[in-house]
């Protein structure tokens, strides 16, 4: 008798079929995964995919070298207090199935707090607690649900990711197939009437036949795959009608040659899957390079303070760190590599990595991770390895900062895609059902040649190289968008808010006078070592302007957005910032922005900057005030309303005295407005608010604060360019639009000839991926264009 299907994997595999609750498995991993499933409320999995991933095998004893603390030490990422991250490898992830499954590991383990599928490179990031779920025991998990790891340690440090060549074999056994196909049916295309030609034409038929066998079931398996997965998900994607067309094809070509009717379809079908698989390698090849082009890893904007073996400080870019370097942390940098904390007590904020909010308290000689942020005062570390800076950058798609702003935004190309598909898989079959009665000839002809000709492959082609050329475009300038949506988005907007210091003003040309009772020596070098730590722009332009002192040791740090910061010793104290937050009842204002100072409860006074406006200021708000509307949100006092009243146009909002919180409030009331925000700030006392608006632009003067909140970082001195990015956004739309015209022209004229039965599917197959190349075509120079106009 043969054995049942395994209901978990759908194989044979066992010896022997244990029964559980009404279902048959053919081994004990089978049925735990799927008491494991039953248990927490996932079985819906077996509705999404029967097999996802691979058959689970016994795998006691394999993982056992994962219980050595070294071996661990390479694999883990970020190990603190038991919560451990780990990036896996998993070569089996192929299908939305799979991804679901891995994303809700938490409810198969108790120690798993979360996990992240990176589809494209197929792995899998997870966090979870180590003292309930070790490494061992999470890669077991894995494994007996089917998706086994890939580890290897012997090249760990130098791993060669190895090419996937499938779709080049692909390509040339259909392309060897359609050449010879296309040759054995020369006698059907003439019909010379050659004695011996006419008595093979029985064997030439059989022999297409036998070529297209290969060609449908190895070169076209992804198309069948595909649309597969798409309809038991309850989706229909770009492959359902490419796949219905290549099986109608085979069909009646088969059919016909049987019942000895004609010579059927095969060079047609062998034609089509050929041109379908080139247009997908051209794809492919093009938007790899486009990838590359765009990768803003390659000048991400993040430098560090580097202290010389002079004890100097230098800023230098993150990548050129190497082992063994000293760094100087400011309160709120983010820290670029693992390293030894060596002065300093650090008080870390790891929710960058883990989403855990509580400050992790770290002394001399501990070890910190990469990613974590200083709360605290300036300390001094040592790295002790060199910087993966694609492991900087996951922190800003980190599922922490997947607000709902990015979950509830539909791309255009979601808005069409499925629409599209539906539309045409309607004509397809109602022109077959009309040439039904007209000529049921045709009906094959003309069914197979709409699915072909008016395949939506080029409307799902523009947004990805339209968008993705242009992040390259915009990282050339200094401008860096977190992904393509970031653009859709900025695209939209119809109102800009802007922070004042820092932002619309610069501290670098700023004249600094101070006013009030001289500082001692101790105080001067408490208020040096103070702004030490702090990242604001007036306390490092502060900072540059006092004389060097010793660096000391402060006791405490403490820094309040949007107020001050204070700095303590054993024996002193001194408060920074606002009047208000430093104790002071001055009555006499000024007009300008000023840093106020008191030493131990005694106001001292004041340093009084004069601000000094970015350039291009003015004409930015001028352009951006035609078409939307624009306010400034300030956390100074209105001693420059008049200053900014004149510097503005008319109409532009001016708000002061504005907290952090009071910010993010005024966004959130805009939104409910239905407004579309543009929120541009320094990415210090504005990271709410940044992140709260629909697109949030962080100004980078130092480039050496990073903040996930934001969408965009832009570099200070392009601010005068901000505007024109903003139109080119919006022309990128426009561009995608024009594409999506120009793929409906194609379509419509290509459906008149296709559903009027004059349009050999050959032929369709031929013109469907020159559709997808013209439009990969048009988006790459015309984008390229806008980014020349960009340059000048």
């Amino acid at each position: 008798m043969d054995t049942p299907t395994c209901y978990h994997c759908g194989d044979t595999c066992g010896n022997t079929t244990i029964n559980y609750d009404d279902r048959s498995f053919c081994c004990n991993g089978c049925k735990t995964v799927y008491e494991i499933f039953s248990n927490n409320d996932l079985s819906y999995y077996y509705d999404l995919q029967s097999a996802a991933g691979t058959t689970p095998n016994e795998m006691e004893g394999k993982f056992d070298f994962l219980e050595s603390e070294k071996i661990q030490e390479k694999l883990i990422e970020f190990n603190d207090n038991g919560l451990q991250i780990v990036n896996l490898q998993i070569p089996h992830i192929h299908c939305s199935s799979c991804i679901w499954i891995l994303e809700n590991l938490n409810r198969l383990a108790p120690g798993i707090s979360s996990s992240q599928v990176d589809f494209p490179e197929k792995t899998v990031r997870v966090n979870y607690n180590s003292e309930k779920t070790p490494l061992k025991d999470v890669v077991l998990l894995l494994a007996r649900i089917g998706y086994e790891p890939y580890i290897s340690l012997k090249d760990f440090d130098n791993v060669k990711k190895i090419k996937d060549r499938s779709l080049i074999y692909k390509l040339g056994i259909a392309g060897f197939a359609f050449g010879n196909v296309m040759f054995l049916s020369f006698p059907e295309y003439f019909d010379v009437g050659e004695y011996w030609l006419e008595q093979f034409k029985v064997v030439f038929r059989w022999l297409m036949f036998a070529f297209s066998l290969p060609v449908v079931f190895y070169s076209g398996q992804d198309f069948f795959i595909s649309a597969y997965k798409g309809l038991r998900s309850r989706f229909l994607n770009i492959d359902v009608p490419i796949a219905l067309g290549i099986l109608v094809l085979f069909i009646r070509s088969t059919v016909e040659i049987i019942f000895d009717w004609g010579s059927g379809f095969f060079d047609s079908l062998t034609g089509l899957v050929f041109f379908l698989l080139l247009g997908k390698f051209f794809q492919q090849k093009t938007y790899s390079y486009l990838s590359f082009e765009r990768d803003y890893k390659s000048y991400f904007p993040i430098a560090i303070t580097r202290i010389t073996k002079e004890n100097k400080e230098e800023n230098v870019q993150v990548y050129d760190l190497e082992k063994g370097d000293r760094i100087l942390i400011r309160s709120g940098e983010i820290i670029p590599v693992d390293a030894i904390l060596m002065s300093g007590s650090a008080k870390i904020d790891y929710s960058f990595v883990t989403g855990e909010s509580e400050p992790v308290h770290k002394n001399s000689g501990d070890k910190i991770f990469a990613g974590g942020k200083q709360l605290g005062s300036a300390i001094e570390i040592e790295a002790v390895k060199s910087v993966s800076q694609s492991y900087l950058t996951q922190l800003w798609s980190n599922a922490v900062f997947q607000e709902d702003k990015s979950s509830s935004f539909k791309t255009l190309t979601d808005r069409i895609g499925k629409r599209f598909t539906i539309a045409v898989l309607t004509i397809a079959f109602v022109s077959s059902a009309v040439w039904l009665f007209l000529d049921p000839g045709k009906i094959i002809n003309v069914f197979t040649a709409v699915l072909i000709i008016a395949c939506p492959c080029a409307i799902a082609l523009a947004a990805p190289f339209t968008l993705g050329n242009m992040l390259r475009i915009f990282g050339r300038h200094k401008f860096y968008l977190k992904d393509t949506k970031s653009i859709e988005q900025l695209a939209q907007i119809d109102t800009g808010i802007f922070d004042k210091t820092g932002t619309i003003t610069t501290a670098a040309d700023s004249q600094v006078h101070y006013e009030g009772m001289e500082l001692t020596l101790e105080e001067e070098s408490l208020l040096k070592n103070t702004l030490r730590s702090s990242n604001h722009p007036l306390s490092r332009k502060l900072y540059e302007l006092l004389a060097d002192h010793d660096i000391i040791t402060l006791t405490d740090y403490e820094e309040q957005l949007g107020q001050g910061i204070t700095g303590t010793t054993v024996h002193d104290k001194i408060k920074i910032g606002s009047p208000s937050f430093v104790g002071s009842n001055l009555n006499n204002p000024t007009e300008n922005t000023a840093v106020h100072i008191s030493a131990n409860d005694q106001y001292k006074g004041r340093y009084i900057f004069q601000n000094h406006y970015r350039e291009g200021v003015e004409k930015i708000f001028k352009d951006m005030s035609t078409d939307m509307e624009l306010a400034i949100l300030s956390g100074d006092n209105d001693g420059e309303r008049a200053t900014l009243s004149k510097l503005l146009p008319k109409g532009t909002a001016l708000y002061f005295n504005q907290k952090p919180e009071n910010k993010l409030e005024f966004i959130s009331r805009l939104q409910e407005q239905h407004k579309k925000v543009l929120m541009v700030g320094d990415g210090l006392n504005d990271a709410g608010a940044l992140a709260q608006s629909d697109v949030g632009i962080a100004i980078s003067e130092n480039i050496n604060v990073f903040s996930p909140a934001c969408d965009g970082i832009l570099d200070a001195k392009n601010f005068k360019h901000l505007y024109l990015y903003i139109l080119a956004s919006r022309k990128a739309i426009k561009i995608i639009k024009l594409s999506f015209l120009l793929s409906l022209m194609y379509n419509v004229v290509g459906l008149y000839f296709a559903v009027t039965g004059q349009l050999e599917p050959v032929i369709a197959a031929i013109l469907m991926p020159l559709s997808s190349i013209s439009i990969v075509a048009f988006t790459t120079v015309s984008t390229n264009l806008l980014g020349r106009k960009l340059d000048k």
